[in-house]
């Protein structure tokens, strides 16, 4: 994630909390009742929002992608059948798509209107080549997943995008 998206949850407290002080000062009484315990509550949530955030994203290894998202998951290669981006209430995010039909939407690298970052298309594309380069040689697409009797169509596109 790049500085901005790990500061921007952080952002909305300082707007609140900043002004209302300041506005204290200026009636000329002391600091508000919320002061002290709001600068520890600062002190302490600023710095772990800023470590838990460093560690989200994925890490490529020869045999496995491994998702740090809130729960660390590891997805071997061979098992992968797609990777994609998906948009989600405006972000762009990367996911990964297995061959037992399990997707796993990576918590970094994302995109969106106020934490864009300029590199996702490259990211996404590094994630991408790891996985051809990476999934060995006896790999072969699964066949998607049976439609049921009276069902929609299957689709006659990439069975693992989302639907339209």
């Amino acid at each position: 994630m790049t500085r901005s998206q790990r500061l921007l949850p952080v952002l909305p407290g300082f707007a609140v909390a900043l002004p209302s002080q300041i506005l204290f000062w200026l009636d000329g009484e002391p600091a508000g009742p919320g002061l002290v315990p709001g600068l520890l509550i600062w002190g302490v949530l600023l710095p772990l929002v800023l470590i838990a955030s460093r560690s989200f994203g994925v890490t490529l290894t020869p045999s496995e992608a491994v998702a740090h998202n809130l729960r660390r998951r590891t997805i071997p290669w061979s098992d992968v059948q797609a990777v994609q981006i998906e948009s989600l209430l405006g972000s762009r995010t990367v996911v990964i798509y297995e061959a037992g039909g399990r997707r796993t939407r990576l918590r970094a690298p994302t995109t969106g209107f106020l934490s864009w970052d300029r590199g996702f298309e490259e990211k996404f594309h590094t994630i991408g080549r790891w996985w051809l380069d990476h999934r060995g040689p006896d790999w072969v697409p699964v066949p998607p997943p049976g439609v049921w009797w009276g069902g929609p169509p299957a689709s006659h596109g990439n069975p693992y995008a989302p639907p339209a």
